[in-house]
């Protein structure tokens, strides 16, 4: 190890940067950031600078780096001298600031390029609320230590307080909730009681791995227990962790499935054992996906539950097919509504048939038929264009475009023998016809 990694407490603190520019208005911003005093001079003298914590070089010049840091030198302060190593007492890390969690990587000089990347690496693994994980920690130490003698269950205790429940809540920004949690898993391990695990909520996204959220990459890899939608894909189970516990819940369309009840029921039980359980919904949770319904089943069994958001399938199918849902040349609107309904109580279809709105049919492919007429009767114009996505943005997406008169023809293609079809969006209006002229596009590029 070429140099020790410290951390020095500069709060209230004299620190003198050397230059003006970029480079040392980014060294004096740092230091005020850490509480320092900061002193940004032209030059300075050895007298000068006595009693500084520590003095930082960037005039850009050589020679008036050379002379600045002698007069460090000769005050006995330590110096940086911004990119010039072989002048310098410290180096500057690259930085990920999580407020108390500082993590700083360095390359001992030889690639700040390389600091930057694993730095970058690093921010994208720890939430951005991660500091408050270290403030929770701060409020109950001295309570813990005090009322948890025995050492392995106090360890056990700061473990759960930073991975479990009371973390998922620091982390969501409920640091009320945190708190309430933190304090009842502190007096279950005194009383060597089994504390309440935690329930996250969260959308998977349309398909696609890579488009989860960062997240909810981090919490599979944190659930003890995965209670799955069957329209996530075997490609995003992967990502969770290789222990957990898959438990498939989804329900398909005239095949036997769980009871929405069922579903909650099953979550209260395995929160109240203590267990952290994710809730992997296709698409968004809050859209057309019951989320609200288990969060009220949670919250009314008194247990810790968070939400996740993932990018709907309207979205995420739209992007991938080359729709945009709001092309200001063509819709001013759009409208998201669910396909399963269009025999029942659905939605006013008079308001959603004007000119200039984007209809978005979650699970229309099999109610083609009655969407389409429903349409139509409403005033829409049989040959407004239609675009229908299966599997949106996985590798084995289809994308089928035509007119609302032929939206049950056309539906019919991604219906199986069985009556159902693959997870399909439909979508209705004039930015529909940008899905085949976005193929054509791709065609020509290929």
């Amino acid at each position: 190890m070429k140099h020790l990694p410290l951390f020095f407490d500069l709060e209230g603190r004299r620190v003198v940067v050397v230059g003006k520019g970029p480079a040392a208005d980014r060294r004096a911003d740092l230091a005020r950031s850490a509480g320092a005093a900061v002193y940004q001079v032209d030059m300075a003298s050895a007298d000068e600078l006595k009693g500084a914590a520590a003095v930082f070089i960037a005039t850009g010049d050589l020679d008036r780096d050379i002379e600045a840091q002698h007069a460090a030198k000769a005050a006995g302060v330590p110096v940086n001298v911004a990119d010039r190593p072989a002048l310098s007492d410290f180096i500057m890390p690259a930085i990920v600031d999580r407020g108390d969690v500082v993590v700083a990587i360095s390359s001992g000089g030889s690639s700040p390029t390389l600091a930057t990347m694993l730095r970058g690496r690093i921010e994208a693994s720890l939430p951005e609320r991660f500091g408050a994980l270290a403030q929770l920690a701060k409020t109950f130490r001295a309570q813990a230590n005090a009322l948890i003698l025995e050492p392995a269950a106090r360890r056990g205790f700061w473990r759960r307080l930073v991975e479990g429940p009371a973390a998922g809540l620091a982390l969501s920004g409920d640091e009320a909730g945190a708190r309430r949690i933190a304090l009842s898993e502190l007096d279950a391990t005194r009383r060597k009681l089994k504390p309440v695990g935690i329930a996250h909520i969260v959308g998977a996204g349309p398909g696609d791995p890579d488009l989860l959220t960062l997240k909810a990459a981090q919490l599979l890899q944190e659930a003890d227990a995965i209670l799955h939608d069957a329209l996530v894909p075997e490609a995003i189970l992967k990502r969770a962790r290789r222990d957990a516990e898959f438990v498939p819940v989804g329900k398909r369309k005239g095949q036997p499935s769980w009871a929405q009840a069922d579903i909650e029921a099953e979550l209260v039980r395995r929160v109240r054992a203590g267990q952290t359980v994710v809730r992997l919904k296709a698409g968004d949770p809050f859209v057309f996906g019951r989320g609200a319904e288990e969060v009220d089943a949670l919250r009314a069994a008194g247990l810790p539950v968070t939400v996740v958001p993932g990018i709907t399938a309207a979205l995420g199918c739209a992007a991938s097919a080359g729709i945009p849902l709001t092309d200001r040349r063509y819709a001013s609107a759009v409208t998201f509504v669910t396909g399963q309904n269009a025999d029942g109580n659905g939605p006013a279809w008079p308001s959603l048939a004007v000119q200039g709105n984007t209809l978005a049919i979650y699970m229309g492919a099999t109610e083609a038929a009655s969407v389409r007429d429903r349409l139509l009767d409403a005033g829409a114009a049989p040959g407004m264009p239609v675009a229908i996505v299966e599997n949106g943005t996985r590798p084995d997406e289809r994308v089928t475009t035509g007119r609302l008169a032929d939206l049950a023809r056309l539906a019919a293609t991604h219906v199986s023998a069985r009556g159902d079809a693959g997870p399909s969006l439909i979508i209705v209006g004039e930015v529909a016809a940008r899905a085949a002229v976005a193929r054509q596009a791709l065609a020509e590029v290929s």
